[in-house]
């Protein structure tokens, strides 16, 4: 009886043996996040787009905007989701960069135009990934897919409180207060010429930002363009217990550097933040300029601030420890 339980026992702890050894490389790997601007290593005016590898492989690109080089930039990779906050072009990519490194940090040259169906679409297309956004948003890209010959089944609808799992990423959208309004040249048509001449823009339902939950343990809050909202203490902070932030700190149209301080400082209180959408040429040689916007963030938030430097890519634990590359 003994070698039996002894013999059973040897068993259960070789299945432990071999299930710990299959579950701890993803939990100890980082999650890989590489900024995609205008400008070889810098942080510059019109970046936004970021991509976002999980230890499994899943690669998520936020925002491309107009500093992805359209569906053929090198630096792309493997996308399996193509990401969008809302509908504005710097963000959706009404036109894009030709090449890096064009025009200076603080007006770079975006001289492709994408309408009427936008950078992040092609980019989509051409990867076969997924765009997956909230509110009215899929519709949107729905059709434009459906457009170009791809399959509209591949914009995913995820509102607030539920979520989207693509590979070992969970994917869910939080509230951002901010407009969404579609461009009559992205409409086009009648419709567009109508919208045009009125003065108006289409409507596409609330701005959204985003909780990303890694394989590794990580949760990121992507705060899309976003004032200060009750949302960011109650649901990303407790609810979520994000900790990494890529936080908005461009002013007048989002929150400002000290707004966003006190967002990472009091409402959130994460690990650890990444600085974005500074509407400014923030770095030179790789370095922040004094007085600048990101400075002034940099100065005000007590957890690390890394920047996006264009091309580095930077390494996050599941605790939002910057591994490498900051």
């Amino acid at each position: 009886m003994n070698v039996q339980h002894q013999t059973l026992k040897n068993k259960r702890l070789f299945l432990l043996l071999i299930f710990f050894s299959v579950i701890t490389p993803v939990f100890s790997e980082p999650v890989k996040v590489t900024p995609l601007g205008s400008h070889s290593g810098e942080f510059c005016s019109r970046d936004r787009a970021l991509i976002f590898e999980d230890p499994d492989g899943t690669r998520l690109l936020y925002d491309a905007g107009r500093t992805v080089a359209g569906a053929n930039d090198a630096r792309l990779g493997k996308i399996d989701v193509v990401l969008v906050s809302h509908m504005h072009g710097d963000h959706v990519g009404n036109q894009h960069i030709k090449r890096l490194n064009e025009g200076s940090c603080g007006k770079p040259i975006t001289a492709v135009n994408d309408l009427p169906h936008t950078n992040s679409v092609k980019i989509a297309l051409a990867k076969k990934a997924k765009i997956i956004t909230g509110s009215e948003m899929p519709k949107f890209f729905a059709n434009k897919l459906k457009q170009l010959g791809g399959n509209q089944e591949d914009a995913l609808l995820v509102r607030f409180g539920g979520s989207q799992k693509v590979g070992g990423v969970t994917i869910t959208t939080v509230p951002a207060v901010h407009s969404n309004g579609i461009a009559s040249g992205m409409v086009g048509g009648k419709l567009g010429a109508l919208l045009k001449e009125s003065g108006l823009t289409a409507h596409a339902g609330p701005a959204t930002g985003y909780v990303l939950g890694f394989s590794n343990g990580l949760v990121v809050y992507l705060s899309g363009d976003t004032g200060l909202t009750a949302e960011q203490k109650v649901v990303v902070g407790e609810h979520y217990k994000a900790k990494l932030v890529v936080m908005n700190i461009g002013d007048t149209y989002t929150t400002g550097p000290k707004e966003a301080a006190y967002v990472i400082n009091e409402l959130i209180k994460p690990n650890a933040v990444i600085a974005s959408h500074a509407n400014e040429a923030a770095t030179l040689s790789g370095k922040v300029i004094s007085g600048t916007r990101t400075d002034t963030f940099i100065k005000a938030t007590r957890v690390p601030v890394h920047l996006p430097l264009s091309g580095k890519t930077m390494t996050f634990n599941r605790d939002a420890k910057c591994m490498s590359g900051c």
